[in-house]
């Protein structure tokens, strides 16, 4: 087992990994930049080491700075967490050549399935269900325009190398094809470096349904249900909850064997996630594979009992999984709210919910300084309960305990999303924010009582 890890990201990651390293009687080092140097991951760690301005590209994205400090260390590995350098082979590789292990797959698997085509292709080759599409790269907008006519409107333009719904627009006509190639391609140039593109059908208001896995380098490689995360604005995802409520457990345990047929296909080991797509008519399609930990994965973890962190550790030592597939048994729900800030401010008061069946995990404290540099999201609430009904009267009792005075977040929002009928129901889609956000935003601006 490995003596000293380093942390390579921030905020409430950066807290969950040192948590599960102490557990493990695993010293920590952690990065910051000058704008975390007040903050709890740098105050729980063993050690902290400043490798930079507040600008993620000046330090938290800073390749050679961190590999750098991970050598003075003297750290055996380096978790990079969710986000920043986390799916980035290069990196992957470079703490390979300096005999550093990546906590995280190797450098050729996350290449592999970081490219979306790629990743495709192999899923084709597999016999893993995939979305109609284009056979390779797509080079031109004339050439988009020829492959929409062949798969037919409405069709979705990707970027390869793409993530957080960057690179990525919807066109449902000849009229619109031209323009939305040409400006998905110039924001994938921008956010990746990369402006490969290619084309699928575009299913209106699916189903998304993510799959956390567990493979090892023994070969051994489960799933540990499913995960729905419908529920999303611009691509970014708002609220979480396992089991799904759309699936029976046939399909679900289905789409689970897909998944490990998926990773398996790709020579994948440590902690990952196969992501699908479901249309109205329940039929199923992969769309990608992430190769990190997501930042859902205590929805999984509620359910199952299983400490993913700890697992992706142990299988980056050369562990075999601690779990059998028949013991990663689902029992009871979770639902995961994500509390993100609207405004850079500070922290004047602060209170987490508690009591029975509810954890948060949040880098927040009083006086703590919310940075305008980084991701907004700065508390996840997670609530487990026995059933489906009970999870969710404990969120709302949750949110209802949660007090962060200071900045402006969407706390209400969300409160009030979790009595819209549609998420009562189950039955909601990635239509979700556009069919029903401007309606509760009608609740809040008229102070909107729940009962």
């Amino acid at each position: 087992m490995f003596k000293r890890i380093l942390i390579a990201n921030r905020g409430e990651i950066a807290l969950r990994i040192i948590r599960c390293c102490r557990e493990m009687d695993i010293e920590t080092v952690v990065v910051y930049s000058t704008a975390d140097k007040e903050s709890l991951a740098v105050m729980a760690a063993d050690r902290a080491v400043c490798i930079g301005p507040a600008k993620a590209a000046d330090s938290y994205l800073c390749q050679d700075r961190i590999i750098e400090t991970a050598l003075l260390t003297e750290c055996d590995a380096i978790h990079p967490g969710y986000g920043f350098l986390s799916e980035n082979a290069e990196f992957a590789r470079k703490c390979e050549e300096n005999n550093i292990c990546f906590i995280g797959p190797s450098a050729d698997i996350i290449s592999k399935m970081g490219d979306k085509q790629s990743a495709r292709q192999l899923m084709i080759e597999s016999g893993v269900p995939v979305v109609p599409g284009s056979q390779g790269l797509v080079e031109t907008a004339e050439e988009a325009a020829e492959i929409a006519d062949k798969i037919g409107y409405p069709v979705l333009i990707k970027a390869s190398a793409g993530g957080g719904g960057k690179g990525m627009r919807k066109a449902f006509n000849k009229d619109e094809i031209i323009s939305a190639f040409e400006t998905a391609k110039s924001e994938a140039k921008a956010a990746f470096g990369n402006d490969d593109m290619y084309i699928e059908k575009l299913i209106i208001n699916p189903g998304h349904i993510e799959i956390q896995i567990l493979a090892d380098k023994s070969g051994n490689t489960i799933y540990l249900g499913e995960r729905d995360c419908s529920i999303q604005r611009n691509n970014q995802k708002l609220l979480e909850e396992a089991p799904s409520s759309v699936l029976g457990r046939v399909q679900a345990d289905e789409m689970g064997r897909t998944a490990v047929k998926a990773a398996k296909a790709a020579g994948y080991y440590s902690a990952g996630t196969v992501e699908f797509v479901i249309d109205s008519e329940g039929n199923y399609y992969f769309i990608e594979m992430n190769t990190r930990i997501q930042v859902e994965h205590p929805v999984t973890e509620q359910v199952t009992g299983i400490d993913l962190i700890r697992e992706q550790i142990r299988i980056a030592a050369g562990m075999k999984i601690s779990y059998s597939q028949e013991e990663a048994v689902v029992s009871g729900h979770a639902i995961e709210c994500r509390i993100n800030a609207a405004t850079p401010g500070v922290i004047r008061f602060l209170h987490f919910p508690d009591g029975f069946g509810v954890r948060v995990e949040s880098h927040l404290f009083e006086g703590y300084e919310v940075s305008p540099y980084y991701d907004a999201m700065i508390a996840k609430v997670i609530v487990t309960g026995r059933n489906r009904l009970e999870a969710i009267r404990r969120m709302r009792r949750a949110l209802e305990e949660l007090i962060i005075d200071g900045v402006k977040t969407n706390q209400e929002f969300m409160h009030l999303l979790t009595y819209h009928p549609d998420f009562i129901r189950g039955t909601y889609n990635t239509g979700f924010w556009e069919k029903n956000h401007s309606e509760i935003e009608k609740w809040l601006q008229e102070g909107f009582k729940a009962t």
